[in-house]
C-alpha cells in the first residue's frame, strides 16, 4: 500500500512550515544546481512527478513550456497547488507516481523532486518514464542521497556534549524499506545505492547526462550559518538522463 503522510494533518501542517514550502524554490537548498540542469522548455510538454505545491510546475510553464502536468498522491497537496496556480497551461492530477498513465511519447521532459525515494519500485517507474518520453526526451530528478538514506535514523552521531561528531553510514548495500522520522514518525522511505540509481537508467535505455551532489545554496548558507554542517556530507542526489 502506498503511504500518504502528506494528507495526515500533523504532517501536512509541519510540511507547510518548511522553508521550501514557505519560500518556494528559493527556500530549497539544492535548487541552484537543479535549476541549471533544466533544459530549454519552449513549446515542450512536461510531467512533474510528486509535484507537491506545484512550485516546479509553475516555473517550467514560466520558462515557456506548452503544457505542464503535475501529479501527486496527496489530495491536500493537489488542492494547495491548484489554489496557488493561475497559469492555464498547468494542470494538476491526483494520483500515485507508480500509477501514472499517459500515451507513449507524451512528454519532452519528466521531472521529479525528492519523491522517488518514497516509491517502492524505482525500476518500474524508470521503465514507465522511458515509455512516456518522446524521442531524445529528458528525465531530471532529485532524491535523498544514498549516504543519507542508508540508516533508518538519518541523523548525525553526537559527542558527550551533544555536539555533532560525524555522519554514520551503515547497511549501505542493503536496499530495502526504511522506517524513518521526517516531520513525524513512521515515514516510509526506500534506500537504494548509487549503483542502482544509475544502472537502472542505463538498462532502461537512457544515457546519463549529469550527476550532481549539490552543496547548499551559498545564499542560504550565508543567511543560515547552521547550514554549514550540510557541507560535511551530501544530502541530495540529482541525476539528468536522456533517452538514447
Amino acid at each position: 500500500m502506498k503511504q500518504n503522510k502528506y494528507d495526515e494533518p500533523d504532517f501536512y501542517e509541519a510540511y507547510k512550515q518548511m522553508p521550501r514550502s514557505v519560500q518556494g524554490l528559493k527556500g530549497a537548498g539544492e535548487w541552484h544546481v537543479l535549476k541549471s540542469l533544466v533544459p530549454d522548455l519552449v513549446d515542450k510538454k512536461v510531467l512533474d512527478l510528486g509535484c507537491g505545491f506545484g512550485w516546479h510546475s509553475r516555473y517550467f510553464y514560466d520558462q515557456g513550456a506548452k503544457q505542464v502536468i503535475g501529479i501527486d498522491l496527496s489530495e491536500k497537496m493537489i488542492q494547495t497547488a491548484r489554489e496557488m496556480t493561475n497559469q492555464e497551461g498547468v494542470d494538476f492530477k491526483l494520483g500515485a507516481i507508480e500509477d501514472m498513465a499517459f500515451e507513449a511519447g507524451s512528454f519532452d521532459m519528466i521531472f521529479s523532486s525528492l519523491a522517488l525515494h518514497y516509491v517502492m519500485s524505482y525500476q518500474d517507474v524508470v521503465n514507465n518514464v522511458k515509455q512516456l518520453l518522446a524521442e531524445e526526451g529528458e528525465f531530471l530528478f532529485s532524491v535523498e542521497h544514498p549516504i543519507f538514506t542508508a540508516r533508518a535514523e538519518q541523523d548525525w552521531m553526537y559527542d558527550s556534549k551533544g555536539n555533532i561528531d560525524h555522519w554514520p553510514i551503515d547497511h549501505y548495500q542493503e536496499e530495502s524499506i526504511r522506517q524513518t522520522s521526517f516531520l513525524t514518525d513512521h515515514v516510509v522511505k526506500y534506500h537504494r545505492t548509487l549503483t542502482t540509481y544509475l544502472n537502472t537508467l542505463l538498462e532502461a535505455g537512457f544515457s546519463i547526462e549529469r550527476v550532481e551532489e549539490p552543496k547548499p545554496d551559498p545564499d542560504l548558507l550565508a543567511q543560515n550559518p547552521e547550514y554549514k554542517e550540510e557541507l560535511r556530507r551530501p544530502m541530495f542526489l540529482i541525476i539528468k538522463a536522456k533517452v538514447r
